[in-house]
């Protein structure tokens, strides 16, 4: 695989993405990683890595949009030589198969969906991220790409996050659920009561309305929502995560201390050392650096989206992440199932199998 990464993007950039796009690189085996950015300080970066560098060439590109920019297409517009630009022409180009990008969210949506296009069929592209449960991962659709849904588009989500969540993350018949305030099927407003409708004869392995809490409960393997609730709902699992983890880390951290071989008989040594790398699994498992990044979904190629405090661990992840995707074949599956459910918008009504049931105009 060839894979242009941002490296201007994010609050850590350029040097902790060029480490961690070079940490990736030396694990492929064969391909190439395209750092994209002000061609001297990726290359100061560069130069101060160590290891192979085999595969890894830099892509000069003058500009760069800050994370604070509040119009992304503006910021695209007067900065046409920035590096999520570039990233996106050189995938245009076929110069390269997939983009890693950490930096402004809305920009890159937009630049990947305007260079890239969307797949057939496909209305709106959606960001999906895992969230961590007792058992395995529930993906969560969309969190942030697209704040202004329609109940079309929420169907959609649910069609390709659930073949996101069968080809990458190995769940036979994903169980999807939509987001709402209870779990009663009047429970929400129009936009979610249409789309349960939608959802409820599109063939998929609906389980009908979810609250919040169901996210990390394992009732459902797919949770779909609108950009601007999944955002918020991202926001505060990472805030109520990181908060649990460090008081679970005080309050232990007597018990399986640094000093694991001060104990007084073997036995407390053994359970110290079995605490200790219980809490490491635990603490890793709910690191968003071991996720990487989240896809895009819905867009003509590859694109993954990485946190804004993205380090090189992140980084690193984010690029491995491409090769799965692509292993996947997740964007002809996206197509296929898309078509073969047969639901279809045309002239403001709904068609399809059942599509009366679904409501018109919405």
């Amino acid at each position: 695989m060839r894979v242009a990464v941002d490296a201007m993007g994010g609050d850590l950039a350029p040097g902790a993405i060029v480490r961690g796009a070079v940490l990736a690189r030396q694990h492929m085996g064969s391909g190439e990683v395209v750092l994209v950015g002000h061609r001297s300080r990726v290359e100061t970066e560069l130069a101060a890595c160590q290891g192979d560098l085999t595969g890894v060439r830099v892509e000069h590109a003058s500009q760069a949009i800050g994370m604070d920019e509040e119009a992304p297409v503006k910021a695209l517009r007067k900065n046409p030589d920035s590096s999520i630009w570039v990233c996106v022409r050189l995938a245009v180009e076929g110069q390269v198969d997939a983009m890693v990008s950490a930096g402004n969210t809305g920009a890159v949506v937009a630049a990947a969906t305007m260079g890239l296009r969307l797949l057939p069929g496909v209305k709106r592209a959606g960001i999906a991220v895992g969230l961590p449960r007792a058992e395995g991962s529930t993906t969560l659709i969309d969190v942030g790409a697209n704040i202004k849904c329609k109940p079309f588009h929420l169907y959609q989500y649910a069609v390709m996050g659930a073949v996101y969540t069968q080809c990458v993350l190995g769940v036979e018949q994903p169980r999807v659920g939509l987001l709402t305030v209870g779990e009663e099927v009047t429970k929400g407003n129009d936009l979610i009561n249409h789309a349960h409708r939608l959802m409820r004869i599109s063939g998929l392995n609906f389980v009908g309305n979810v609250e919040g809490r169901d996210i990390h409960s394992g009732l459902c393997d797919l949770v779909v929502c609108d950009g601007f609730t999944g955002n918020v709902v991202l926001k505060v699992c990472e805030g109520l995560g990181a908060g649990l983890l460090k008081s679970v880390l005080q309050e232990v951290g007597g018990t399986v201390s640094e000093d694991v071989g001060q104990g007084d008989k073997p036995e407390a040594d053994g359970r110290r050392r079995e605490a200790r790398a219980a809490l490491d699994r635990l603490v890793a498992r709910n690191d968003a650096a071991t996720y990487g990044g989240a896809p895009l979904l819905g867009i003509n190629g590859i694109c993954i989206i990485c946190h804004g405090r993205s380090d090189e661990r992140a980084t690193e992840n984010a690029i491995k992440l491409v090769s799965t995707l692509d292993a996947g074949r997740v964007n002809e599956r996206i197509v296929q199932d898309l078509e073969s459910r047969g639901i279809k918008r045309w002239s403001g009504r709904w068609e399809g199998p059942g599509w009366k049931s679904a409501g018109r105009g919405t």
